[in-house]
């Protein structure tokens, strides 16, 4: 279990179903001062705030001629990591998503997957961080929003070229909707249109990715929540198919890997393996889904779609293994869209997360408002949870996996007999103290600042090798900024943008327990 020592704005509903997860009903905006501690496990998990940021301009062209979208996922090289002095530098590889589109109006790109390089740079200035901190814990929290001073910690990113991912048979992905279509490879059902753009080719919506130690990676995708396996070069080499529950099915149990509507049963569309880590020792990957599936969502609005799913392999033996060894039920918290205390009617996404221990990972969750988003809703909820499995129902080779069983009762809530994972939040993004010295912003109004954007979808965390805090680390969070860019370019064809949304990284110095420590050997 977990308990907090000090927490954000977040109404629990204590005694009910819902007991330890979060129902935010204004805008959970940090009041407190940091540092922020959260204990689990018998092991203390603290958050010493942000402590640099780094942008590349929205409308930068990547190394296939297209404009780089940032970050659906992003991780530091294995090996790479390495510390001089204040200035950390490592090889980063990010992972765009489908490409500039727009799918009202039926419009998608034939956009070939694949991984951008960057050359990563960090430089902090540790002396300035204490002074800050006591300023922010001696005046009101507006006045050190409103007056905090910039800070020199920097982070660059410089493109460095990129890996284009292929096939079985040595082919690129394409980012367009298969619509009904489909291709059979080794035996798997893969979405592909059957004409039109990208006719032929595997359809991949990159979300999720996660490095190997041989050189290889994984990659998760939301038309088929399949998790792509491939080798150091960027060739395909075996495929995790999700269980039946799911994969996204038609009434008549045929694959339906569209994202222009929700299939009959399985992962809503748009919303499939959005977050996906190995754990430390490199034997289980973690395979988390953005929300609840179609049959474990309540009816009505879209706050009722808080049941996520969490898949645990264990690919110590197979890296492609066939069926789960574990499977929970992650509540998400849901939110008031307005932020003005009424009833929740929006679930806070699950957009990438970081595995700590057998038990333990960090997960992202917000909202959808923010830069890039349409109206004019207030930035509501975007937070780090730490989550534990410990005490939840593993559903693996249970109706709730083999088949299409909902995990709602007749009340339209979980089943009294399934427990969820219990989390607490972590790292809360909206400190405006925090983001004020980088630029940043939660109001939209604010001059001279930068909104911050909608879409935090980015998570990798690399030790801060400091012997004096040995337990210390670096979480790095990226934005992904859909491609919107005023010059925009796209398998050359124009898709310009009204505003320019950056892609953007920010910092988080935390503290975690030394059973996480010993896995910085992975990094390294």
């Amino acid at each position: 279990m977990l308990r907090p020592l000090a927490g954000p704005a977040v109404i629990f509903l204590l005694g009910s179903a819902a007991a330890q997860h979060g129902v935010v009903m204004v805008p959970d905006t940090a009041t407190t001062p940091l540092p922020k501690a959260v204990e689990a496990g018998g092991g203390t998990y603290v958050d010493k705030g942000l402590v640099a940021a780094g942008m590349l301009p929205a409308g930068t062209i990547d190394f296939l001629g297209d404009t780089l979208g940032s970050f659906s996922s992003l991780m530091i090289e294995p090996g790479s990591w390495q510390r001089d002095g204040d200035t950390y530098t490592g090889v980063l590889w990010t992972l765009p998503d489908r490409g500039r589109n727009d799918p009202e109006r039926g419009v998608f790109f034939d956009y070939r997957g694949r991984l951008h390089r960057f050359r990563f740079s960090m430089t902090l200035s540790e002396p300035a961080v204490p002074a800050i901190r006591r300023q922010r814990a001696s005046l009101p929290r507006a006045t050190v929003a409103a007056e905090a001073a910039p800070t020199t910690a920097a982070v660059t990113i410089v493109p460095d070229g990129g890996r284009v991912l292929q096939d079985f048979d040595g082919k690129p992905f394409t980012g367009a909707d298969p619509g009904t279509g489909t291709r059979i490879e080794r035996g798997i059902v893969l979405p592909s249109p059957t004409d039109g753009t990208g006719a032929g080719k595997i359809s991949l919506d990159a979300e999720s990715l996660q490095f190997t130690r041989d050189g290889g990676f994984y990659v998760g995708d939301e038309y088929a929540a399949n998790v792509y396996r491939f080798d150091k070069g960027g060739r395909l080499t075996g495929v995790i198919v999700p269980p039946r529950s799911i994969r996204p099915l038609d009434a008549d149990g045929k694959p339906d890997f569209s994202s222009l509507h929700a299939p009959a049963t399985g992962r809503r569309n748009n919303q499939g393996v959005e977050g996906m880590a190995l754990s430390p020792d490199g034997k289980r990957l973690f395979v988390a889904l953005q929300s609840a599936l179609v049959q474990d969502t309540r009816a009505g609005d879209a706050a009722g779609r808080t049941l996520t799913r969490v898949l645990v392999y264990d690919v110590s033996r197979d890296a492609v293994p066939r069926r789960p060894m574990a499977h929970y039920v992650v509540r998400l918290p849901a939110y008031d869209a307005d932020g003005a205390g009424g009833k929740p009617n929006r679930t806070a996404a699950q957009s990438e997360i970081r595995v700590l221990d057998d038990r333990r990972f960090l997960m992202l969750a917000r909202d959808g408002a923010g830069l890039g988003a349409e109206g004019d809703k207030p930035i509501v909820f975007k937070s780090i949870l730490l989550v534990d499995t410990s005490g939840a129902t593993n559903l693996a080779g249970s109706v709730y996996e083999t088949g299409t069983a909902s995990l709602l009762g007749d009340g339209g809530d979980l089943r009294a007999d399934i427990r969820t994972a219990t989390w607490e939040p972590l790292v809360n993004l909206l400190d405006p103290a925090d983001l004020a010295r980088f630029g940043l912003t939660l109001d939209p109004r604010a001059q001279g600042k930068a909104l911050l954007s909608e879409k935090w979808e980015a998570m990798d965390l690399v030790p801060a090798l400091d012997t004096e805090h040995p337990d210390d680390w670096f979480l790095l969070v990226g934005n992904d900024n859909d491609f919107i860019a005023r010059h925009c370019v796209m398998d050359g064809r124009r898709c310009d943008s009204a505003i320019d949304n950056d892609n953007r990284i920010l910092v988080y110095r935390l503290s975690l327990p030394r059973t996480r420590s010993t896995a910085a050997s992975h990094h390294r």
